[in-house]
Order: C-alpha cells, then sequence, then structure tokens
C-alpha cells in the first residue's frame, strides 16, 4: 500500500488520469486535418497512460470510498479539467451558463457524499 494518505493519493491519480484522458477525448480537435485513423490511434495511445492512473487510483481508493463516491469524486475531476483543457487548449469561452451548470452538478455530488447507507 502506497504511503501517501488514500484519499490524496486517490484523488492525486484520477486528476492526472482525467488530464490524460482530457487530451485523448478532445485535444486531436485543434488538429482536424490529421486523418481520423491517426486521431483514433494516437487517442489510444494518451488512453493507456490514462488507465494506468485510473485502475490504481480505484483499486487503493475503493474502501475509503464506495464506488458511487469514486464515480462522482471522477466527473467533478473530468468537469474540473475539461473546463481548464476547453478555456487553455482549445480557446474556447466558459459563459455563466456552464459555471451554473457545473454549480448545479457539483451540488448532485455532494448528495453522493451525504447519503446514508
Amino acid at each position: 500500500m502506497p504511503a501517501l494518505p488514500v484519499p490524496v493519493l486517490t484523488i492525486g491519480l484520477l486528476i492526472l488520469s482525467n488530464v490524460f484522458m482530457t487530451f485523448a477525448w478532445y485535444g486531436h480537435l485543434k488538429f482536424k486535418a490529421a486523418p481520423l485513423a491517426l486521431v483514433i490511434l494516437v487517442s489510444w495511445g494518451i488512453a493507456f497512460f490514462e488507465y494506468t492512473l485510473q485502475v490504481p487510483a480505484n483499486r487503493w481508493g475503493h474502501g475509503t470510498f464506495t464506488a458511487a463516491q469514486l464515480k462522482t469524486i471522477q466527473e467533478v475531476i473530468t468537469l474540473s479539467v475539461f473546463s481548464l483543457f476547453s478555456w487553455l487548449w482549445l480557446g474556447e469561452r466558459l459563459t455563466w451558463q456552464h459555471g451554473l451548470g457545473f454549480t448545479l452538478i457539483a451540488a448532485g455530488a455532494a448528495l453522493v457524499f451525504q447519503a446514508r447507507g
């Protein structure tokens, strides 16, 4: 078992895995002239690294977090990473509607952590 506290390790690995997956899924949008087959192969290659981080994060995190909590953490991280990616990599503007929508999703995520089993 790793030396870092499980929540720190789990969330850290999930953040890193999300960076890889966001580039795998959306990074190619800046390179629309690239052949689709090449884009798919490169995306698979990037996704491999996402899996090498995501799987251990879930393995080590499960027990400290429930599976539903792990998925919820993942989704909140996904929106956060994607927001930064969309703005910094794709140059897309985030609007107040994005902010409000993401806030409502975060509120729903907070409910998952309030659930009593």
